[in-house]
């Protein structure tokens, strides 16, 4: 397959004339050149790298059959690291698929907020039949929460611990000593769940940290760095409060989602500026749906409300495409249109970030078209 004409987005946000981009068995396998394949003619159209969604819970929420489908929250108990998100996706699940129609074609998904601890996150493909098939990185990260929404599951309805923000902090801070202590002592009786909390004690994966309030979002650091962890910042909805906090912290964000109702106090202050703020910064910043709070084929439209609120134009592309890529594990494979990346690709007929009538006309996942209209 040989993409030729129209513009190709490079990795620092810029629009490139696009001299052909020639894909064979899945990869990008060389851009500059004319090429005798079957070619997909992109005069007058825009190519991104396939969009790249940081925070989801899609294929866990199922959005179609109610409250038995809500499978991304395991909240017996606050401490559940031994749940993978991998083990409750259903790829056939519609938003799975909805997300090809606007260009998305990597999810980041994976437990809720109910639980101090949730378990690990998967990022895969939005594309195809089994979940094995489509994952690029099985545990991409340990999902952890702080605020309201523990508080609510365990103290609110359950009427057990935790109750306060003290509690969540100590509960998390106890079970990363656990972790540290199974991984020094070698005579420890199994458990799964200290043994998938190992990759973080290791640093292999981050902790991804469910914070909306700034106070919430210093004790996630305060936390990580205490025992030298890796940590996203997730949700960040009072992170222009902290901007300083932030940036010196040296983690990245993953902002959103800023579209829609304030459903709850911690959300009081929600706004379109928050991601801007921090780009502007220097933080590195992602920009999420949290689908299916926003459709996941929306992220497009969540990059723009950013960019029509602050953000710089190259800063909102990258914040669905490299930066999301970067942020999560995956930039060796996907986020930008560079040769031996996966080709994936999202083509637009206009530019989503100055016109409303923008769409996508066609997704391509691993080289194989996997939505299109007429292009």
């Amino acid at each position: 397959m040989y993409l030729k004409n129209g513009k190709y987005l490079n990795k620092d946000g810029k629009w490139v004339q696009n001299p052909g981009i020639l894909i064979k068995d899945g990869k990008i396998a060389k851009i500059g050149a004319d090429f005798d394949e079957d070619i997909i003619d992109c005069t007058g159209k825009l190519i991104f790298p396939g969009f790249v969604e940081a925070h989801c819970h899609t294929g866990l929420d199922e959005q179609d059959i109610g409250a038995i489908g809500q499978g991304y929250n395991e909240s017996g108990d606050p401490i559940e690291a031994d749940c993978r998100g991998i083990d409750g996706i259903n790829p056939f699940e519609t938003g799975v698929n909805d997300a090809l129609m606007g260009g998305v074609t990597t999810m980041n998904t994976g437990p809720g907020s109910a639980n101090v601890i949730g378990g690990t996150f998967c990022c895969m493909k939005t594309y195809g039949t089994c979940v094995d098939e489509m994952v690029i990185k099985r545990d991409s990260a340990m999902k952890i929460a702080f605020g309201e929404n523990p508080m609510r599951f365990y103290g609110g309805f359950q009427k057990k611990s935790p109750y306060t923000r003290m509690k969540i902090a100590a509960l998390l801070r106890n079970y990363i000593y656990k972790a540290i202590e199974y991984k020094n002592d070698k005579d420890h009786k199994f458990d799964l769940g200290l043994e998938a909390f190992q990759k973080v004690i290791n640093k292999e994966i981050p902790l991804k940290a469910h914070c909306h309030r700034a106070d919430d979002i210093a004790t996630a650091i305060r936390i990580a760095k205490e025992f030298d962890l890796n940590l996203t910042l997730d949700h960040v909805t009072e992170g222009h409060k902290i901007v300083d906090l932030i940036k010196d912290s040296g983690y990245s964000c993953i902002v959103g989602p800023s579209f829609g109702g304030r459903s709850k106090v911690e959300l009081k202050d929600k706004s379109y500026e928050t991601a801007g703020i921090l780009a502007n910064a220097g933080v590195k910043v992602a920009i999420m749906t949290d689908s299916t709070v926003i459709p996941l084929q929306n992220l497009p439209m969540c990059a723009m409300l950013a960019y029509q609120n602050g953000m710089k134009k190259e800063d909102a592309y990258k914040a669905i495409t490299i930066n999301a890529a970067e942020i999560i594990g995956v930039e060796d494979r996907v986020g930008s249109i560079e040769v031996d990346k996966d080709a994936d690709f999202a083509i637009f007929n206009s530019d989503f970030m100055e016109k409303a009538d923008a769409r996508c006309v066609m997704t391509i996942v691993d080289g194989v078209i996997r939505y299109s209209e007429e292009i």
